[in-house]
């Protein structure tokens, strides 16, 4: 920046180059007025009000909305799945600060004691206003496809135990990770669906049709439901990671998630970090399936921000080494070590638009999460959260709820 960041008390207009909605503004403004967007379009079409604190950005700079991230499990040695509240604060507070502004505290299979109490927290920290609620990945998944997950606590869908998280959640739980060929999965998709959580297919070992059957079912029952601002479609758990691959004569999951999300019936997430997907198989899926189709994530574990080094997820012990998570039980990749502005930034790099990969990580989730409204973009009336990025890609400063966020170690 060319000037220091402005007074929070006053209104505040900084100029650089905006990306949002899947557009790009070079000679933008971003104006606003406490913690509300009240102007982001060309500056020759905007008058600074009397006041106006002045913030210009050096050449080539960028200005993204606030990152939103629906697959996180922690970051700077906080854990979300370890449900406490001191891991979790930090974790939060590091991730605002590297632009995600808004986030699900994803969890994983464990004991339903351990859910309840994660469960009880995060919606504490969602009435808070810090999460935007909470992705449970499991504990109803394939066996044959865990991955980092515990095989100790799968089960098999469990309506009592879903009902007594769905009334611990209190409304706040959003998305379930499940896996459709597991016996129950139709009375799972059901009573979510009723209750206006997201199914979200993955860690399955299904075959191609009963991916589709689900994937149909999971639609009809969120577009039936009226709550206000659903989408009214499910989404697929990292794309091809927790899944067998796509083989010609044995297409799988893929195929079915593939087709959905292409005819907008579903969403797909990609950890797009250059370790859970090469960068082709990212720029591939992009230009088949369009921007709005995708859900870029982080899948970031407590080890992101940090070090090589011993680290949790949940009760698993994980060994990251050159910045790779995994398993020591069994060599698994075990979440992501990468913040999602550096997944946005890889996935440009592999040759995706760059107004492509910010609308995957900001408009696509926002609308997942009923929120357009709210954030995912740069538009009036909007919550004021915003990411400046430099020509080369650095992160120069975050923005949340008009405030400017000091850049956490």
């Amino acid at each position: 920046m060319t000037s220091a960041a402005p007074s929070e008390n006053s209104p505040q207009a900084i100029y650089g180059t905006l990306i949002t909605d899947g557009q790009r503004i070079d000679d933008g403004v971003l104006a606003v007025d406490g913690d509300r967007i009240s102007y982001a379009g060309p500056a020759a079409s905007f008058s600074p009000p009397e006041g106006a604190q002045k913030t210009v950005l050096s050449a080539g700079s960028f200005i993204f909305p606030g990152l939103i991230d629906l697959h996180t499990h922690g970051a700077a040695g906080g854990d979300f799945p370890g449900g406490q509240e001191d891991s979790a604060r930090k974790a939060i507070d590091f991730l605002h600060s590297h632009g995600t502004t808004t986030l699900l505290a994803s969890m994983v299979t464990a004991s339903e004691a351990d859910l309840l109490r994660g469960i009880e927290l995060y919606v504490r920290l969602s009435e808070e206003g810090l999460i935007a609620g909470i992705h449970l990945e499991g504990p109803f998944l394939s066996e044959a496809r865990c991955g980092a997950q515990d095989p100790a606590y799968l089960l098999a869908p469990d309506l009592e135990l879903t009902e007594r998280l769905i009334d611990a959640g209190q409304g706040k739980i959003v998305t379930m990770t499940y896996a459709p060929e597991l016996e129950g999965a139709a009375a799972l998709i059901e009573l979510l669906t009723s209750h206006g959580i997201t199914p979200s297919l993955g860690h399955t070992d299904s075959d191609a049709a009963t991916a589709a059957a689900s994937l149909a079912q999971a639609r009809e029952g969120l577009a039936a439901t009226g709550f206000d601002g659903h989408p009214g479609r499910p989404t697929i758990t990292h794309l091809f990671n927790g899944m067998p691959p796509m083989h010609h004569r044995s297409p799988g999951p893929v195929a079915a998630c593939l087709r959905f999300a292409r005819a907008g019936k579903a969403a797909v997430e990609l950890v797009a970090d250059n370790t859970h997907l090469d960068p082709q198989t990212v720029l591939t899926v992009f230009e088949l399936l369009g921007a709005e189709n995708i859900l870029l994530v982080s899948d970031s574990m407590a080890a992101t921000g940090l070090s090589d080094g011993s680290y949790k997820l949940g009760p698993a012990a994980v060994t990251v080494n050159g910045g790779i998570a995994t398993l020591d039980a069994t060599g698994s990749i075990a979440g992501g070590t990468s913040t999602l502005l550096q997944v946005v930034l890889r996935t440009a790099a592999a040759g995706v638009a760059l107004e492509s990969a910010v609308f995957s990580a900001t408009a696509a989730p926002a609308r997942v999460l009923g929120l357009s409204d709210e954030v995912g973009g740069l538009r009036r009336g909007l919550r004021a959260d915003a990411v400046v990025v430099s020509p080369e890609g650095e992160l120069q400063s975050v923005m949340r709820a008009g405030k400017w966020l000091k850049i956490s170690d």
